[in-house]
């Protein structure tokens, strides 16, 4: 069994009444524990939807979400699924509500029950896993946008989560701050084997994933690896979606008669190809 598993889920919004709207239509997806997963698609494709159902914030109109063999529609279950799976949304200020970093990193675990004795590891190695320790003290306000955000993940790495799901976590972020989001979670994901599942717009931080799930109007309309999806970048532009600059680039370059490979979706790679085609 898949450490997550969707099966004919289907969400709709304010279901019976005039403007009901269907977000997620019998959508089949499965998550194994360790992997890296990208999600794309334009705005109202339904990415956050299936997001906020992974840790059953939302719960199926129909179909079924199965986490670590649990049923979000199994209310017994919901406490041990929230534990499992930790959310990290676009906007940490959302999710931060202590005045200390360390207090907020030990809201959850200590909502969970965790003895207090425990929890001053607990917050200790989760700061020390995004490398905030030194901010343990810190106001949150006082912070950047790219340090919240690692202390909203601290917050669910204190609850030992095993999946992380993050909601565009770097869309209100720099550059700088993208990227050191990013590093941050290829670290969990490479140290740690935590199970990502990664909504992005921004095609470079999808490059990361081991797959990526393309979505449209609810469903789910391909998936593959980083180079397989990128290479398809008219399928992609079809879908108001973009591709790597790399990627784009490459593409054009086909066109005016350079021969390169079709799997090109990195600087690196785009590099070496025209190094070996001079």
């Amino acid at each position: 069994m898949s450490f997550i598993e969707l099966h004919q889920l289907t969400h709709i919004y304010q279901q019976g009444m005039e403007h009901e709207h269907k977000a997620l239509d019998a959508v089949d997806l499965r998550i194994e524990a360790g992997e890296f997963v990208a999600i794309l698609g334009a705005n109202g494709s339904g990415k956050s939807t299936l997001a906020k159902h992974l840790n059953a914030l939302l719960l199926p109109t129909s179909g079924h979400v199965i986490v670590a063999g649990m049923d979000t529609l199994e209310t017994k279950e919901l406490w041990q699924i929230r534990q499992q799976v930790g959310m990290v949304f676009q906007n940490p200020d959302n999710q931060i509500i202590a005045a200390i970093v360390e207090d907020d990193v030990a809201f959850g675990p200590e909502n969970l029950g965790v003895p207090t004795e425990e929890l001053p590891a607990r917050v200790t190695e989760a700061l020390r896993t995004v490398g905030m320790q030194h901010y343990r003290s810190c106001a949150p306000h006082l912070l950047s946008g790219g340090q919240k955000q690692r202390v909203a993940i601290a917050g669910a790495l204190a609850m030992q989560t095993k999946c992380l799901v993050l909601d565009e976590p770097t869309a209100m972020l720099d550059p700088q701050g993208r990227a050191d989001i990013l590093a941050c979670v290829k670290k969990l994901h490479e140290e740690r084997g935590i199970t990502i599942v990664y909504i992005t717009h921004f095609m470079e931080e999808a490059a990361a994933a081991d797959r990526i799930v393309v979505m449209d109007q609810g469903h789910i309309v391909t998936q593959g690896t980083p180079h397989e999806i990128f290479s398809q970048t008219a399928a992609m532009r079809k879908l108001g979606l973009e591709v790597p600059v790399a990627a784009e680039l490459a593409a054009e370059l086909r066109q005016h008669g350079v021969h390169l490979p079709a799997s090109i979706i990195t600087a690196e790679e785009l590099a070496a190809a025209l190094s070996g085609e001079v």
